[in-house]
């Protein structure tokens, strides 16, 4: 928040206008979660890149006002290319990353025309705003850091290498399907907002843009659109209600405005429906200094979340659909593995480290999975939530054989029958009770 004001600040100060002005926030937003400014390399990327980065969000922004089919095509070739490099790597990943920052700038900062004169502001002020936001967000998170506030770097271990399975046209690899979801998600979100919608169309593309991304798995998907939607429904009433109560007063509204965007990310890691309602409520207090009433502005927009992520939903459910529990799988594979690299005495430094960050992949998953759990308990009785409650029910006690240096045998032999389980999943949940069982401190 102090580098979003900071931002803030200095794009008023160079442009007072209001493009400039929510660019400087949304930037600020994405680069605090984007990992972009976390060591010197990532920063002087970020630096290089951003003035094309601006540029971009420049071009494809005029193209989606002026030619909005043109603008639409680049739009979707530009996101699934994002997504499609990643198979190639760390790097391929972050700049998959980079990539895809201006079109998601695109969608959350309006459009608005520039009232200063001259093309050449026009293309500088927003490339100037990208880099301004990049040094506050590292600056204050550098000086978070020195303060004790936020936790040092630390350099994740890289994963294990896996072989990619062969793709082929039939059985194209993960990234190459989550890419093309993203894609179809994406087009028919276009299409319907274009025919059906004419310039409220942006909230049915972003809301199937964000619940396709960091697409792990269908069920993920139609997690991710329930939390957006009711965070979305619950932000709409609250927002009416603050509407009638808080009349149109600049200051008041501001303020508002700020603990709503504040109170939404500091309760994102929470759940994402926090997320969802606060920023609700704060674009809504924002339609009081363009004039229109937030009652006009709220359920037209609420309808059009609703419609983005049912196409959202149906996207990753019809197109080369990611199975949830194959991705459970594999991250609870990567950990096991881990883990077995930390107990093995051959093993130089051991660390748990590789095995802590591994469980954190684990996690994020988890919360799709337990929601489903307590939605459809009749189905069955193992439920894959209960790996994972199991698979966590051995953290602190690897933790503490890690960090001593013990390697019992009969510890390693639970881990690698947890770890040949994983070929049959109904095996799976004993073999991780067994493991924990195995691994829990005895007396003396």
């Amino acid at each position: 928040m102090l580098a979003a004001l900071a931002t803030l600040a200095c794009a008023l100060a160079i442009a007072p206008e209001p493009g400039p002005a929510v660019l400087a926030v949304v930037l600020c937003l994405s680069f605090s979660r984007s990992h972009l400014d976390h060591d010197l390399r990532g920063r002087l990327e970020a630096a290089v890149a951003l003035p094309l980065v601006g540029l971009v969000a420049v071009g494809v922004g005029s193209l989606l006002h002026h030619m909005p089919w043109v603008g639409a095509a680049v739009f979707v070739a530009g996101m699934f290319v994002s997504i499609w490099v990643r198979r190639f790597g760390l790097m391929a990943r972050r700049a998959g990353s980079l990539i895809a920052l201006p079109f998601v700038v695109i969608l959350t900062t309006p459009h608005v025309p520039p009232r200063h004169a001259g093309h050449l502001m026009a293309i500088l002020v927003p490339i100037i705003v990208a880099l301004l936001a990049l040094v506050w967000v590292a600056a204050f998170q550098a000086a978070a850091r020195r303060l004790g506030v936020l936790p040092p770097v630390r350099k994740a271990a890289a994963p294990a290498a896996v072989p990619a399975p062969a793709e082929g046209s039939l059985h194209p690899s993960a990234s190459t399907r989550m890419a093309i979801q993203m894609a179809v998600a994406l087009a028919a979100s276009f299409l319907v907002g274009y025919f059906f919608f004419s310039e409220r169309w942006a909230w049915i593309v972003l809301t199937a843009f964000i619940v396709n991304s960091g697409n792990r798995g269908r069920l993920d998907v139609a997690y991710k659109s329930v939390l957006r939607v009711a965070g979305a429904a619950a932000g709409t009433v609250a927002a009416l209600t603050l509407a009638i109560h808080v009349g149109s007063h600049d200051v008041t509204t501001a303020a508002l405005i700020l603990a709503a965007v504040f109170l939404g990310l500091w309760l994102r890691p929470l759940n994402y429906a926090w997320w969802a309602l606060f920023i609700t409520i704060a674009l809504a207090l924002l339609q009081g200094f363009s004039g229109a009433t937030p009652q006009a502005i709220l359920w037209p927009r609420l309808e059009e979340i609703v419609i983005g992520a049912v196409i959202g939903v149906a996207a990753a459910w019809l197109v080369y659909p990611v199975k949830s529990t194959a991705v459970l799988r594999r991250r609870i594979a990567d950990a096991l593995a881990a883990l077995s690299e930390a107990l093995d005495p051959a093993t130089e430094e051991r660390k748990p480290d590789a095995f802590v960050a591994a469980l954190d992949q684990v996690e994020q998953v988890a919360p799709a999975f337990r929601a489903s759990r307590l939605l459809t308990p009749w189905l069955k009785t193992v439920h894959p939530a209960d790996w994972i409650d199991a698979l966590f029910a051995c953290r602190d006690s690897a933790m503490v054989l890690v960090n001593e240096g013990a390697t019992p045998g009969e510890v390693r032999k639970g881990v690698g029958a947890a770890r040949k389980a994983l070929r049959e999943p109904e095996t799976l949940l004993p073999a991780l009770q067994a493991l924990r069982d195995v691994m829990a401190p005895r007396p003396g």
